[in-house]
């Protein structure tokens, strides 16, 4: 574990009118490992999520990335910065192939004046990257990169997403929910290729509510309980029933675990 955090957040204060979604929340994430955020409905993991991930502006607190403070004005801001998120409704164009949305908003020009003055998009180059970041994590089952998107099954889409925010996400990878609308088999499939992506040294944010997922693949448990977080656990000395407790406010966690 690094001594230093690569993305920290402290004091993160979020109000819409009277609902306080996030009261002065803290946050750490450390370079290469998989850090589980879990809570409740309404605890207040989307707006943690999207304060990190530059899709809501926080009234109050300070975001740090690399120990210097970051202001993202907008998700694609955050993207540039090396931040990707691969969405719960995975944010696919199912009717644009696997290589187009592997490249959305960041399509590669063809070279010279094609490019510069004519706009014209570099397919080849487009697909052969696809091609090798799809190799890359295990996912070429896929035969054909030109296809589209709304013929693969659930979790190959899932697959495509995951790709597009390793092949980008030179920092951080956030993944809302990767398994909930997914089978066994392909659920077991994300779960190898987070793994794959930890392996190239990317640290990322799980958020899910399916205990045995998390406690399978996570290295730390940020439980995040009325706005804040709570504690973080490790998941090899705390059992599920555990986390399950101090999430819904059945068990107070250890003192030490809250300082």
């Amino acid at each position: 574990m690094q001594s230093e955090p690569l993305l920290t957040a402290r004091g993160l204060v979020k109000r819409y009118g009277r609902v306080t979604a996030l009261d002065y929340a803290d946050f750490d994430l450390y370079k290469g490992e998989v850090l589980a955020v879990i809570g409740d409905n309404g605890a207040g993991k989307s707006s943690l999520i999207k304060a990190i991930s530059g899709a809501i502006h926080p009234d109050d607190g300070e975001i740090k990335l690399d120990g210097k403070p970051i202001h993202f004005r907008s998700p694609m801001e955050a993207r540039d910065a090396g931040i990707e998120t691969v969405y719960q409704n995975l944010a696919l164009s199912p009717a644009l192939s696997i290589a187009d949305n592997m490249f959305l908003g960041r399509e590669i020009r063809k070279p010279g004046i094609m490019g510069k003055w004519f706009r014209m998009l570099d397919r080849k180059a487009m697909e052969k990257r696809a091609r090798d970041k799809l190799t890359e994590l295990g996912l070429m089952t896929i035969q054909n990169i030109g296809q589209a998107v709304e013929t693969l099954s659930g979790g190959q889409r899932q697959g495509v997403a995951v790709a597009r925010a390793a092949a980008f996400g030179s920092k951080v990878v956030i993944m809302d929910e990767p398994t909930a609308a997914l089978g066994v088999k392909e659920s077991r499939r994300v779960l190898e290729l987070i793994q794959d992506v930890k392996k190239r040294g990317l640290p990322i944010v799980l958020i899910s509510h399916n205990m045995p997922h998390v406690f399978e693949v996570a290295d730390r448990i940020h439980i995040h309980r009325l706005g804040k977080r709570l504690c973080v656990i490790n998941p090899k000395e705390y059992t599920m029933s555990d986390a399950v407790a101090f999430m819904t406010g059945a068990k107070s966690p250890p003192a030490e675990l809250v300082a």
